[in-house]
This record gives structure tokens, C-alpha cells and sequence, in this order.
């Protein structure tokens, strides 16, 4: 039963995860700020070019959120453990947003341009993101 309410935890913690503070830099080329988040980089990406940023949306923000809000509609009974394979699939999708970040981690060290550290946003949203698969792995007996 605790996992339910868990699951529903995320549908709250994801949104705080994409606006807080992923990473600190001191100078990129595409962001001209001092923190970045999910949704800033976003703006920044939906600026430069419209169609990655509603990839990048799709992946980062539609597919966590379809994922959580159809793990609890199984949950609470509202749709059929049948749901589960395809929910599953879906969370695939969602962990596209970890992938990227750490592609911007690693090209901004590795072209050495400014100081680059993580911010406390990286961490909840890896804990989001660990413990939405936890929460999948569970399910994963009922289906």
C-alpha cells in the first residue's frame, strides 16, 4: 500500500526536480546561466531550435509523468493490470532525461570551458527517477 502513495509522491517531486538547479556553470556556450535546470534548459533549447525541445519535452517531462500517473491508475484500480507492460515501456522513454544531462556534464568538462558543478536538482531528480524504477520493479509481481 506504501508504494502507491509513493508513486503519487513523484507526481510532487518530479516537477520540483525539473526546476531545480541541475548544474552550476560558470560559462557555456548555450547557457548564459549561472544555474541550469530542466525546464530553464528547455527555454533555452525551445529559443534555438523548437522541434528538439519538444523531443527533449516528450522525453524529460511527458514520458516520467504518463509513467507515474499510469503506475497509480493500476494501482488504485482505474485501469488494468494489462497496463503495466506498456507503462513499462513508457519509462523507458523516461530516462532519456538522466542521459542527457550527463552528455552535458561530460562535454562541458571535457572542452574544459568554465567551472561545471551539480546542483542539488541533479540529485533529486536521480532519486526520482531510481525510485520511479524501484516502484515499476515492484508492480512488476502484480502484472
Amino acid at each position: 500500500m506504501i508504494h502507491q502513495y509513493a508513486n503519487l509522491a513523484l507526481l510532487v517531486l518530479f516537477p520540483v526536480a525539473w526546476s531545480a538547479p541541475l548544474l552550476r556553470a560558470g560559462l557555456l556556450p548555450f547557457f548564459d546561466l549561472d544555474a541550469i535546470s530542466v525546464l530553464s534548459g528547455l527555454g533555452v533549447l525551445w529559443g534555438k531550435d523548437i522541434f528538439l525541445a519538444l523531443i527533449v519535452g516528450l522525453f524529460a517531462l511527458v514520458a516520467p509523468l504518463a509513467k507515474v500517473l499510469g503506475l497509480a491508475a493500476v494501482d488504485f484500480g482505474l485501469a488494468a493490470p494489462r497496463w503495466l507492460g506498456p507503462i513499462r515501456q513508457i519509462g523507458r522513454l523516461a530516462m532519456a532525461d538522466i542521459f542527457l544531462i550527463a552528455l552535458y556534464v561530460v562535454v562541458a568538462k571535457g572542452v574544459g570551458v568554465g567551472r561545471l558543478e551539480t546542483g542539488w536538482g541533479l540529485w533529486l531528480l536521480t532519486f526520482c527517477v531510481l525510485a520511479s524504477l524501484a516502484l515499476s520493479a515492484l508492480a512488476k509481481g502484480r502484472g
